[in-house]
């Protein structure tokens, strides 16, 4: 993640706080076009061949959802729950993070529609829409699976009754998308694959960018069973240290003040995973011995 430290470095001032709150102002903005002027949705659309035109405005207007009267309870539920997963994005990745992940949708948005257009010679985002879902909603969807990564065992109320972990509602969504792209593929529709795919590049993206893979490089490997080996080897070997006036092979012995399990049977010793090396400590020194070495 320090490519994106470094664009927060260099474009964090230009970061719109409480984006959400804009976002879901879009809805508004659709419902009052819908109520006053139907017909300017015509002027709103991703259409490809108009942008090249000179309407370039369309490049940011088609995020404005079709919005209707008779399903406004819905879109004012459906509002509401992206607003509170925007804020949570927000919350624990920060509002530049938030808006990265909303404008790179945004344009990953804008490729599918240029691809298609390329390929089909169709405009999937102009007018009416040609996909089952608008782009907005697929931004929602991506943001959806994104705080189903942050958040699994978040619970939403189906129904405002059943309790449902994110998770499965994550599993149940994906599912849904590969059902469409199964049967876009089978009607021969291929364009509205595009959009789904190309749409959810952003998941993918901070999925696969925000693993650990540390833990399973050769390096990392190499050296956890560095460690064990080496731990075996003492284990085997033991420790000889003088009790009683007689040389004893003991199985522990401290490597900073010589204790040994003969001097109280109370005492625990551990192998410390950062000294290079065979060292063994008791509990008092594990923590506040100086490492021998470096093993990274």
């Amino acid at each position: 993640m320090k490519f994106i430290q470094l664009l927060e470095k260099k474009f964090g001032k230009y970061t719109i706080r409480n984006l959400m709150k804009y976002v879901i102002a879009l809805y508004v903005v659709g419902l009052l076009i819908y109520t006053f002027n139907p017909s300017a949705y015509n002027l709103l659309g991703l259409d490809i061949d108009k942008v090249l035109r000179g309407q370039v405005w369309r490049l940011v207007t088609f995020l404005i959802p079709y919005v209707t009267m008779g399903e406004i309870f819905f879109v004012f539920i459906k509002a509401y729950v992206f607003y509170l997963i925007g804020n949570s994005l927000e919350n624990a990745w920060g509002s530049f993070r938030l808006n990265l992940y909303f404008f790179s949708a945004v344009i990953f948005n804008i490729i599918a529609a240029f691809i298609i257009y390329g390929i089909f010679r169709i405009n999937i985002l102009g007018g009416y829409m040609l996909v089952v879902t608008s782009p907005l909603d697929l931004i929602y969807s991506s943001m959806f699976f994104a705080f189903a990564a942050l958040y699994p065992n978040t619970q939403f109320l189906i129904y405002f009754i059943i309790p449902v972990k994110v998770k499965y509602l994550a599993y149940i969504s994906g599912a849904f998308y590969l059902y469409n792209i199964y049967n876009f593929i089978a009607l021969g529709f291929y364009f509205g694959v595009i959009p789904i795919l190309v749409s959810l590049a952003n998941f993918l993206i901070f999925f696969f960018a925000s693993r650990n893979y540390r833990r399973i490089s050769p390096r990392e490997i190499e050296r956890r069973a560095r460690f064990r080996r080496q731990m075996n080897e003492g284990r085997r070997q033991g420790n000889v240290t003088e009790f009683k006036g007689r040389n004893v092979i003991t199985r522990h012995k401290c490597a900073v003040c010589g204790r040994t399990e003969l001097d109280d049977d109370d005492l625990e010793f551990r192998f410390c995973s950062k000294c290079d090396g065979n060292y063994e400590y008791c509990m008092e020194h594990l923590f506040t011995h100086s490492h021998v070495g470096d093993k990274e």
